[in-house]
């Protein structure tokens, strides 16, 4: 289990939201916090701390008038920091590899797989295409629809009829190096993971995998590596000391060892 540390903007700053308030609709987000230091200040920090393979999240879309904002600071982030995170958010066939020659180590992408509420295979084999299955990373984020999880795209706006269950991380692995799977329903909210879906991903478990969503306590951080058995890495944001909340770095660092 390893702790992957994470930067996320939205309307050119650096931020933690609520998931599940996220608008496209005049750019609207409940926020957390929202940081005076820039992404290149955050990433230079993972940097210096030892932690790797964390994520930057553009969370405005591609249409939107922050978005070229948004894009700049994650460009100048991993350029700071070549080969220490990957990037998602609009990501395309089209310009993936501007983010991989920028110094992402993998892109992250959810829509673009995602049409009309189906795995577009062919979307997803193009990508894998132009920059190579090892350095992509499919997000998986689900909303709970009685008792099952169902992926969400469009962040996190669009539901889709894919289920996440083991059936799907099979066939999804053949296109990808890892997962990224955000609990929406308590993304942001600090109350607690959504239990049954670090069941799901530590039961599976054949490729890594990162859980996000809810923690809030460093009892969360030791409950997700019990459920996941030590296969699931974690990242959080908002109840980080950094972005305003009470939980060190250095503390969950040494659970997840």
């Amino acid at each position: 289990m390893r702790f992957r540390p994470c930067i996320d903007i939205h309307n050119g700053k650096v931020k933690q939201i609520v998931g599940s308030s996220l608008r496209d609709k005049n750019d609207e987000a409940k926020e957390n916090y929202v940081a005076s230091n820039d992404a290149v200040f955050y990433a230079r920090m993972y940097r210096e701390m030892g932690l790797p393979g964390g994520h930057i999240i553009l969370l405005n879309p591609v249409g939107s008038p922050f978005y070229e904002k948004t894009k700049r600071q994650a460009i100048e982030a991993l350029s700071a920091c070549p080969g220490l995170m990957q990037v998602g958010g609009g990501i395309t066939a089209a310009n993936a590899a501007e983010f991989i020659d920028a110094g992402a180590s993998h892109v992250i992408v959810t829509s673009y797989v995602f049409k009309d509420g189906k795995i577009n295979y062919d979307n997803l084999r193009e990508l894998a295409r132009v920059v190579g299955k090892d350095k992509v990373v499919l997000d998986l984020s689900c909303k709970n629809v009685d008792g099952k999880y169902y992926i969400v795209t469009d962040r996190w706006q669009k539901l889709t009829d894919v289920e996440l269950c083991a059936e799907t991380l099979d066939s999804l692995s053949e296109y990808c190096d890892e997962f990224l799977v955000h609990a929406a329903d308590v993304e942001g909210k600090q109350k607690g993971i959504e239990k049954n879906v670090a069941q799901i991903l530590g039961d599976w478990g054949k490729i890594p995998v990162t859980y996000a969503g809810g923690a809030g306590s460093l009892d969360d951080v030791r409950e997700l590596k019990a459920i996941g058995t030590g296969k699931v890495d974690v990242t959080i944001g908002s109840a980080l000391e950094i972005f305003g909340g009470t939980m060190k770095i250095k503390d969950i660092v040494e659970i997840c060892k």
